[in-house]
């Protein structure tokens, strides 16, 4: 059982889904040539992957090319179906800061070849994440400043105001799709800005008013 934890409090949820949406950002879709998607683009991760403040990423050896993607997380406190977007930030417990790490050279494979791709997603480790801050000190998680430093140097800095779909959206369209449950996560997409990662290098990302995430490769 995985669990992550609210920050300063003793309170704790078991994760259950890791749902991720892929192509938030058109500058993101612009830099991996991607054509612009007709609705949202949802995958899911395993517990598993889940690797916490501080930890070790480690990539698996049967890739070469493993890229960083900084986003906003999202931890749901309250089970919800067809959520309406004017009541979906109700049904948050906290926001954190969370990595999407994807092996790129899998995932083009396995799309050249018409596959499923959540091998290239959902590796051990491919989801570092940050304790959560409560909900209520997040003023708006739809105008928060991201940026992601690899060895001191920034390589992803954004605004989740250039988000094509809001977290009320976000939130509203997966629950069309899926129950979401208390300690389900979602991740909301990435900005332009992401690179590939190898051994040695020192992660640190930052999501303004959320707090931070470090991790390391092996």
């Amino acid at each position: 059982m995985h669990q992550v934890q609210i920050k300063n409090t003793k309170e704790t949820y078991t994760v259950g889904k890791i749902i991720c949406l892929g192509q938030n950002y058109l500058d993101h879709i612009r830099e991996l040539g991607s054509k612009m998607p007709d609705r949202a683009v949802i995958f899911c991760k395993p517990p598993s992957s889940l690797l916490a403040n501080g930890g070790i990423i480690k990539i698996p050896d049967y890739s070469n090319d493993c890229h960083h993607e900084l986003e906003l997380a999202l931890l749901v406190g309250k089970t919800g179906k067809h959520i309406q977007e004017k009541n979906a930030l109700t049904h948050l417990a906290g926001y954190g800061v969370a990595l999407d790490l994807t092996l790129r050279d899998i995932q083009s494979e396995q799309k050249s070849r018409g596959l499923p791709w959540e091998i290239a997603k959902g590796f051990d480790t491919s989801c570092p994440l940050s304790d959560f801050i409560p909900a209520d000190q997040v003023s708006d998680p739809n105008n928060l400043q991201l940026k992601l430093k690899v060895n001191g140097k920034i390589r992803q800095q954004g605004n989740t105001n250039q988000m094509m779909r809001s977290a009320e959206e976000i939130i509203a369209e997966i629950s069309n799709f899926y129950t979401l449950e208390t300690g389900d996560i979602i991740l909301t997409g990435t900005p332009a800005g992401v690179g590939r990662i190898k051994t040695g290098d020192h992660l640190e990302g930052t999501i303004e008013q959320v707090g931070s995430l470090q991790v390391s490769v092996a």
